[in-house]
């Protein structure tokens, strides 16, 4: 296990709110190694005790949940270095050592040629790890060119393309739900299965990112990531084994038998909106165009939803439907399985015979299916939910991460590859959408947004 952890972009809110608070848990489950050292740097100038103050600050506020103990011991194990990161002499002050390093980037995406270019004029100590958070690269060019970099830098291996969402409890639950239960495999295909719909719908508005999103949009923020991991998850034909490379590898053929889409299917299968000024839980929402920061002319889309098909034995005919919004009125984050309707009803209202649905809730975490079941009189039928809390995990997604870049474990990663295939399936969208190829909806914060597609 490696003990030595160094974070470019240390004063972002990345670390503040995620990486920081997932070293304490780390350190409250006894999982951080002997004599670690958080290497942490950043272009302001300040004193390692300055950071210090700051990193108690932001623990104190979004690590609530750990120890005091294990939050003051993350902070006596910062040391802080200003540092410029197109520089290699100034990147080496960094990671300077013979000891193995794992390096994180917590910069915004355009920075990361930049660095990665430093790093290998500086040099990496043998056997280090490079952490790269999504999205990675900005179309699929960049990211072509990024890997090129990268496997010049360090082995694939070392190469950890994080994307939280695969470390969530419930996002593995759909992949346990499915594998170790006898009753949803024989099922899970196109012959039982209608419609898969993947649905990150949020309540949280722009809340100041403007500096990220605004260059983003819910397309590349969302779909692109999160979203499309969720598939393959939900998709992937059986692995001999849930190890890095058979994992990774049954991933990689969904998103290569996802069929491409034609300016026409952009057309009918998405849908791109923006939120305007509205209200949330009694809040005033400006529209996203009179937000701080936003550029009018970008034309940046703030909901997004894409209807793909994927062309394989298993799942030709069932729609994959992927949903994601700000400024909603409620929040709905989960993976539906919707099933097909039964074939034929011998007794009841046929509209009274809704279609079974698996979900999967992502925030809160839990797991309901819907049925129907005879009433109070025996031919009647009524709606019924089975629902299930699942056990809540020891760590955080990002300490799941942390833990598992310390131990060289990159099973929840993304591989080289898919981050190109997911480029491939998303670029005609971004293409069309750049041409106003299809309109701009608008809806109001705090609505239900867009209807689907």
């Amino acid at each position: 296990m490696i003990n030595r952890l160094a974070i470019f972009g240390a004063t972002g809110d990345l670390t503040g709110r995620f990486l920081l608070p997932a070293l304490a848990a780390l350190q409250d489950a006894g999982q951080l190694p002997d004599g670690f050292e958080l290497i942490c740097s950043g272009r302001q100038s300040m004193s390692t005790e300055q950071y210090r103050e700051w990193a108690a600050s932001r623990l104190d506020e979004h690590g609530r949940g750990c120890s005091a103990s294990a939050r003051q011991a993350v902070v006596a194990a910062i040391r802080y270095q200003e540092a410029d990161v197109a520089d290699p002499d100034s990147v080496a002050t960094v990671i300077g050592g013979d000891r193995p390093v794992a390096v994180y980037l917590a910069l915004p995406p355009a920075l990361f040629p930049v660095v990665v270019t430093a790093l290998q004029q500086a040099g990496l100590p043998p056997d280090s790890r490079l952490v790269v958070e999504k999205p990675f690269g900005e179309d699929l060019d960049s990211a072509v060119r990024l890997n090129r970099l990268l496997a010049g830098l360090l082995p694939e291996q070392a190469v950890f393309r994080v994307d939280h969402f695969l470390a969530m409890t419930t996002v593995q639950n759909v992949l346990g739900s499915r594998l170790a239960n006898r009753i949803f495999e024989p099922v899970w295909n196109s012959a039982h299965i209608e419609e898969v719909a993947i649905i990150w719908e949020e309540t949280l508005a722009l809340e100041g990112r403007a500096s990220y999103y605004d260059g983003a949009g819910a397309l590349k923020d969302m779909v692109q990531n999160h979203l499309l991991q969720l598939m393959c998850l939900v998709a992937m034909e059986p692995p001999l084994s849930i190890s890095e490379r058979d994992l990774r590898d049954r991933k990689l053929d969904v998103l290569r038998a996802i069929r491409p889409l034609t300016e026409d299917d952009v057309r009918t299968q998405t849908r791109r909106g923006r939120y305007t000024a509205g209200r949330i839980n009694g809040h005033a929402v400006p529209a996203y165009l009179d937000e701080e920061g936003v550029d009018p002319d970008r034309g940046t889309e703030t909901f997004a939803e894409v209807v793909l098909q994927i062309d394989n034995w298993r799942w030709s005919g069932t729609r994959f439907r992927l949903r994601t919004g700000k400024a909603f009125g409620a929040d709905r984050k989960e993976v539906a399985v919707h099933f097909r309707p039964v074939p034929y009803l011998a007794f009841g209202r046929v509209e009274d015979a809704r279609p079974n649905v698996l979900r999967f809730g992502l925030e809160p975490e839990g797991m309901a299916l819907d049925l129907v079941g005879t009433g109070p009189q025996s031919r009647t039928l009524t709606p019924l939910t089975l629902d299930a809390q699942t056990e809540p995990s020891r760590l955080p997604a990002y300490g799941q991460l942390l833990l598992d870049v310390l131990n060289g474990d990159p099973t929840l990663c993304i591989r080289g590859d898919e981050a190109e295939q997911s480029w491939r399936v998303i670029t005609p969208v971004l293409s069309a959408w750049e041409k106003d190829l299809l309109p701009m909806y608008e809806y109001a914060a705090g609505s239900a947004g867009p209807p689907p597609v």
